[in-house]
């Protein structure tokens, strides 16, 4: 069964007296791509993040964020007092005599080297590590849940799609099986009209001939089976086992393909329009095929 790329998932843990809480978002993108955020000390995690994602998920945007809750300030990040007093003394001294030189030490922590972040030690990282991945699976296992209702959803919508192009493309054949003898009517008539002012008799061949012509430039029995088994290679597709999203987009352009061929050999207007109806329902179907994963 089809999944859709759209899906949202969340998991919380705690280490340490620290609460880690992951949110993932993905929306509908033609390749895999991810934007990650952990906060700077857990860096490190961003490769092992992205590495679950991509197997997990395969397809689609997918947004990544950590925060952590109840850190203490001196477990996140350190000030190199050290650095930050010279700064100061040097500014000071730049500022001497009778003018006043005000300094701003928001300003001074944003210089390089001034706060850096507290690396935790190797034990530590992976114990910070297990957990994190720990929770991002479970926030993973309520994105793909999300994912399949939504597939099924969709599978609901496109079969009844693909049902109502089944019942047009009825219309259809039925109504070019009918377009030649009406064309061979037509044809006698005017040329019966034209040969009767001149008082000249059909010739029964050439009229057989001529219809002969625009029955083999007209037919649109072979698009008309292809259109269909491309339906059954959709509706099959959906059903099935396997991420199907790029060849349910490959399968859609081939059926609008066969649509404007019909349309454009067909030499009958009620034909013509039940195409744009067929069309209508395949960009229905594109648009739609666009958040299969």
């Amino acid at each position: 069964m089809i999944n859709s790329m759209t899906g949202f998932g969340e998991g919380q843990g705690r280490f340490n007296g620290v609460t880690y809480a992951v949110e993932i978002r993905a929306v509908n993108n033609r390749y895999f791509k991810t934007k990650i955020k952990l906060p700077e000390p857990l860096a490190f995690l961003e490769e092992d993040v992205e590495k679950m994602l991509r197997e997990e998920l395969s397809r689609g945007m997918v947004n990544y964020v950590l925060r952590l809750k109840g850190v203490p300030a001196d477990a996140l990040f350190e000030i190199n007092e050290d650095a930050l007093r010279v700064y100061i003394e040097r500014l000071s001294r730049l500022g001497g005599g009778d003018t006043k030189c005000h300094i701003d030490i928001g300003s001074l922590l944003g210089l390089a080297g001034i706060v850096t972040p507290v690396l935790p030690d190797e034990q530590t990282a992976e114990k910070i590590k297990k957990t994190v991945l720990e929770i991002t699976k479970q926030a993973i296992g309520k994105v793909q849940q999300m994912r399949q209702a939504e597939g099924t959803a969709l599978v609901t919508d496109l079969e009844e799609r693909c049902e109502a192009i089944r019942k047009t493309l009825k219309r259809i054949r039925a109504r070019s099986e009918a377009v030649l003898e009406e064309y061979q009517k037509k044809l006698r008539k005017r040329v019966d009209g034209l040969l009767a002012e001149a008082k000249l008799k059909l010739d029964e061949e050439t009229l057989a001939r001529e219809v002969a012509v625009f029955a083999e430039r007209s037919d649109i029995s072979e698009e008309i089976a292809r259109l269909g088994s491309h339906l059954n290679q959709f509706t099959r597709s959906c059903r099935a086992d396997e991420q199907a999203g790029r060849k349910l987009d490959f399968i859609s352009q081939e059926m609008l393909r066969e649509a404007n061929t019909i349309a454009s050999k067909a030499c009958d207007t009620e034909i013509v329009n039940y195409v744009v109806e067929i069309k209508c329902q395949i960009d229905r179907i594109k648009e739609q095929v666009q958040n299969i994963a």
